[in-house]
């Protein structure tokens, strides 16, 4: 099973994508941990990557899902904001997608009460402007509680 899950930041990608690892016993991978070092620099410092900063993480993420192909699979956490990006990462044809989506206030209060995160909460309009919402794949509301969109993500991802 490959499952990618994609959203702007701050809309619950690692929570729900670790809850579903637990449940399905495969690894999660949280795209933001593959990101070069120079992207980090960038983005720590208020920047928001152009996409030819994001081509390479993308490919390295994209290797990552291929990998674990032979191995049952894995869930990827990963912005994905423009269809070009996800392209990149439709590694498969059996790619199962989870877009999160959520209203940019709620988004808002949870990304300033985050620590230690190197994308910051000021950088939400530009996630935003960016994200082209695709016309397939699983869109999950955020609006709930973890609890409930775990359980819908699970049912989504069985069926």
């Amino acid at each position: 099973m490959l499952v990618i899950i994609t959203g702007v930041s701050g809309t619950g990608k690692s929570t729900l994508g670790n809850a579903l690892s637990e449940h399905f016993q495969i690894p999660f991978y949280d795209g933001d941990l593959f990101h070069p070092a120079d992207n980090i620099a960038k983005m720590s410092a208020g920047n928001p990557l152009n996409d030819e900063d994001r081509k390479p993480w993308l490919e390295i993420l994209a290797n990552k899902l291929l990998g674990s192909k032979g191995n049952g699979g894995c869930i990827l956490g990963c912005s994905a904001l423009k269809e070009k990006y996800r392209e990149i990462l439709a590694v498969d044809p059996e790619i199962k997608w989870i877009h999160l989506k959520g209203e940019k206030e709620l988004i808002w209060l949870r990304m300033i009460a985050r620590k230690n995160h190197f994308m910051k909460a000021g950088m939400l309009d530009s996630q935003f402007a960016t994200w082209e919402e695709p016309s397939y794949g699983y869109k999950l509301s955020i609006d709930q509680s973890p609890e409930k969109m775990i359980q819908e993500a699970i049912d989504f991802l069985a069926r």
